[in-house]
């Protein structure tokens, strides 16, 4: 069986590895060009926002404000099934304890 192109323990035929090697070099190609192409449009986004946008009237421009929620606390009181009698204090769901959220009208970047 040496002329079949199989291996002498019935391995992958050499057409159908090179065809699996050939095909996963040109899909990371193509997610290699993909990325690369992201990064170039989010940073040509990043300065065209920084060239001509004028600054958050939400946030004032910096692009995080206090949490609503928790009133800059980082935790709320959370009583199950609104007994008055069990209330537990649990880490804010909106801030995640962190006492700010980011501002949704600029996405964070203190620019509109």
């Amino acid at each position: 069986m040496a002329g079949t192109g199989a291996g002498a323990g019935g391995g992958v035929p050499q057409l159908f590895r090179a065809l699996a090697v050939g095909a996963s070099v040109l899909v990371g190609a193509l997610y290699t060009v993909g990325a690369v192409a992201g990064s170039i449009h989010r940073r040509n986004s990043a300065l065209k926002r920084e060239k001509h946008g004028k600054p958050c009237g939400v946030c004032k421009g910096r692009g995080y404000y206090t949490c609503k929620l928790c009133k800059a606390k980082g935790t709320i009181q959370w009583s199950p099934l609104y007994d008055p009698l069990v209330i537990n204090p649990c880490v804010c769901p909106t801030c995640e304890g962190n006492k700010v959220q980011k501002c949704l009208n600029c996405l964070g970047f203190g620019l509109v």
